[in-house]
């Protein structure tokens, strides 16, 4: 069971623990698998506008501005501000991870 909701970027990241050397327990998540761009089914691509944020662009795109993570994750972005940086690029918008479908469905 997940302690993040199903539309977290960690949802269904594993919890792990570790033993400090004062043998206190530390609870700590695993690390978060990316997965690749082009498995993941493309639903548009909409072009970088100047003032877009990506607070603004998650919410307009996917209709709720905590979702910015699937638009990195669309478009091979680790750093989220790389996002919003060049106007113009390209926004390629797509279904979660294990969600088939999209425009070429």
């Amino acid at each position: 069971m997940s302690d993040f909701p199903p539309t977290s970027r960690y949802f269904g990241v594993p919890v792990a623990e570790y033993a400090g050397a004062d043998g206190r327990t530390i609870a700590y998540l695993r690390r978060r698998r990316v997965p690749p761009p082009e498995s993941l089914a493309p639903v548009g691509e909409r072009p970088l506008l100047a003032d877009d944020r990506l607070d603004t662009l998650a919410a307009r795109l996917l209709g709720d501005p905590t979702q910015f993570w699937r638009l990195c994750d669309a478009n091979a972005v680790i750093d989220p501000l790389d996002l919003t940086s060049q106007p113009g690029r390209p926004v390629r918008v797509a279904l979660p991870e294990g969600v088939p479908g999209g425009a070429d469905a």
